[in-house]
């Protein structure tokens, strides 16, 4: 079955929901944890660190399973269709408790959570990655999967203002309630996407690993990704925080997440054409420098400049959008790689990697941060000068230096358009070779693998 145009919307819907834990997860659990529920900064801090650091080794297990799986129902689907139990029950339990939870509550449903997340997310992933070899197409799907995630998490940041008399436990309930209602609705949809149902030769472990090492692109990608995943996750843990205690405009914190994420879905429609013009990491590098530039005014901001900081967040979020889209789009050219030096069918194992990658960055900046603004002496019960003072420092100057290393490693990445085809080609003719010779290459869907345009 040959992927066609509508399919992307069907591939792209579950984003939707998926949006409903993704932000929940690093922007509101946390202080809710950590205050409503009593266990404190440092406490969740550690917590949620040690439950992503056990989460981390999931992560390329459900890879590398995924890869390896032979079904007549498709490989992808099925891993998706086995972990979403696990998803959703550990939601209910972590979104939406029975009484007040203590420590060893938070730590293990949010690991299991965690895991169930790396069993549904890590095959969706390479799924998109594999639903075409065009470099441009592949922008067009990742973007069109980040739209609907940036729609959920719109969504998400809406319901807290329309629904202001509930407490923030009750709204946390409500979101915990609403993704797996989304989640359970989007799921038929998945059965109309193409999915193999075969693959190439499998490497055995050394030559696989091997392949993995001399990946230079790869290891590049890999470092550039947890640099501005670490620059992303420090403010996004500390955003209620900082809107409540420097800022001091508690009551419109839903107001400025819904600017910040309705400008990223602005912002794929000027990034995406410039990445067709001047290649998609050009694009990408450019974006997190803009970004820079307008985040680094943060921490001199003062009580009550709500316009100055939705001016921020609007200028900011203009590069969200781009940099959820593009950097799996360039996941998927850097697998191609991968699969033309005889690795076969490895997106599941590389999207792994990513995601260990993701939840890495999302462990130290919340480990190593809510520690440190505590230490400072910040207290949410009764904020010090200094406490509010390393709060705002550690909100807006600590990510600058992460996404501005990343940049540069992104600007000076090795594959291109031109480079991709190249690498395609050679691959094509590996591939006839083997089947000249009789060596085993098989596959019911030759289109996910032939150079498309459409």
């Amino acid at each position: 079955m040959k992927f066609r145009g509508k399919q992307i919307y069907l591939y792209g819907l579950p984003g939707l929901p998926l949006a409903f834990l993704g932000l929940p997860l690093v922007v509101f659990l946390p202080p809710i944890y950590a205050e409503e529920f009593g266990l404190g900064l440092t406490a969740v801090g550690l917590l949620l660190m040690i439950s992503r650091f056990w989460d981390l080794f999931s992560d390329p297990i459900a890879g590398y399973l995924g890869d390896r799986i032979l079904t007549r129902p498709g490989r992808r689907r099925l891993m998706i269709y086995s972990g979403s139990p696990l998803l959703l029950v550990s939601c209910y339990m972590l979104f939406i408790p029975n009484a007040t939870p203590g420590g060893l509550y938070l730590l293990v449903w949010s690991a299991l959570l965690y895991t169930g997340w790396s069993w549904v997310v890590i095959p969706y992933n390479a799924w998109g990655a594999e639903l075409s070899t065009d470099y441009h197409r592949r922008s067009q799907i990742t973007s069109v999967r980040e739209i609907y995630v940036l729609a959920g998490t719109i969504t998400v940041v809406s319901l807290p203002f329309l629904l202001n008399t509930l407490k923030d436990s009750e709204i946390l309930a409500l979101i915990g309630l609403v993704f797996i209602t989304l989640f359970i609705i989007s799921m038929p949809g998945l059965m109309l996407v193409p999915d193999l149902t075969s693959t190439m030769r499998r490497t055995g472990f050394k030559e696989g690993y091997n392949l993995l090492a001399k990946n230079k692109p790869l290891k590049k990608l890999l470092i550039a990704y947890l640099l501005n995943g670490i620059a992303n996750a420090i403010p996004a843990s500390l955003f209620l925080l900082y809107v409540e205690y420097v800022l001091q405009v508690d009551e419109s914190r839903w107001i400025l997440l819904g600017i910040y994420f309705a400008s990223g879905v602005i912002g794929l429609l000027i990034w995406l054409p410039l990445a067709r013009h001047v290649q998609k990491h050009i694009a990408w590098s450019v974006a997190m420098l803009f970004s820079c530039s307008v985040f680094i005014w943060v921490p001199w901001l003062t009580p009550g400049d709500f316009y100055l900081f939705a001016l921020i967040c609007l200028l900011t979020g203009l590069s969200l959008g781009i940099d959820m889209s593009i950097p799996a789009a360039i996941q998927a050219d850097v697998i191609d790689i991968d699969r033309a030096g005889g690795g076969g069918e490895r997106a599941g194992l590389f999207f792994g990697l990513w995601g260990m990658a993701t939840k890495l960055s999302l462990a130290l900046a919340i480990g190593l941060v809510y520690p440190l603004v505590q230490l400072s002496g910040f207290d949410p019960a009764l904020p010090s000068t200094m406490g509010i003072t390393v709060l705002a420092l550690a909100y807006g100057l600590l990510p600058i230096p992460f996404k501005l290393t990343a940049a540069w490693l992104v600007w000076h990445f090795p594959l291109d358009s031109r480079q991709l085809s190249i690498i395609q080609r050679s691959e094509a003719g590996n591939e006839s070779e083997k089947r000249l010779a009789g060596k085993p290459y098989v596959t019911n869907n030759p289109g996910l693998f032939k150079h498309e345009t459409g």
